[in-house]
């Protein structure tokens, strides 16, 4: 039977992402969740993704959530304004331009068509066995079809330190945490800090609950 996965936030640390893969026992049928904010802060942004979209090929039914880092590059390579034009760069956003060999001053800014569709393809949400996967949380009181964006992507406290039921469990990242932040049957946190040294998490998910919590630390890897 094919297992339910979620991995959180990587912020360029291709290093444990790399570790991580070798360990876990993924099998080509499994559904596997990226819960976003795979690039800034870490040194290998673009090896991060490259990394991933190898992995969508081996694991089709792999689904890649959107996480505010995305969003903001997504602004920042196209100049839509959305965010002031150096709230990526103040946000590990330096590092992810260097791992593409990009000059922030450069214009036009290219990347690879190909990671380009991987950002712009990235998702809001997603549900999968009885469990709904969002970057950062939900606003509390709002049905789910009227969520906005800018909380999926942004929210904190006013979603994880609330007693909202949202129907379902919630799986999400976007906040680390020293450890994994267990709430279930509600709430499931996988941020664990990898951008800051600590850990990169990894959820095996099945009857509202984790079956297999599998972490990579930053010290095996030396950093």
């Amino acid at each position: 039977m094919p297992s339910l996965y979620a991995i959180g936030d990587i912020h360029g640390r291709r290093d444990m992402l790399d570790l991580m893969i070798q360990r876990v026992p993924f099998e080509p049928e499994d559904e596997v969740v990226f819960i976003g904010d795979y690039i800034d802060r870490g040194p290998d942004s673009k090896g991060v993704v490259d990394r991933v979209l190898e992995f969508k090929l081996r694991h089709p039914r792999t689904v890649c959530l959107r996480g505010n880092h995305e969003d903001m590059f997504l602004d920042f390579l196209h100049q839509q304004g959305a965010y002031a034009p150096n709230v990526f760069l103040m946000n590990g956003g330096a590092a992810t331009l260097d791992s593409y060999g990009l000059d922030p001053r450069d214009r036009p800014m290219r990347l690879s068509p190909l990671h380009v569709g991987f950002f712009q393809g990235l998702r809001y949400r997603h549900e999968a066995g009885g469990f709904l996967f969002v970057h950062a949380g939900l606003r509390p009181g709002v049905p789910l079809e009227k969520q906005t964006p800018a909380d999926m992507l942004w929210i904190r406290h006013e979603f994880f330190d609330s007693d909202a039921d949202f129907g379902r469990p919630v799986v999400f990242g976007h906040t680390p945490m020293r450890e994994v932040f267990d709430r279930l049957p509600r709430l499931l946190g996988i941020d664990t800090g990898a951008a800051y040294g600590n850990m990169l998490t990894c959820v095996r998910l099945g009857e509202g609950k984790v079956l297999a919590l599998h972490q990579v630390r930053a010290s095996e890897v030396g950093a």
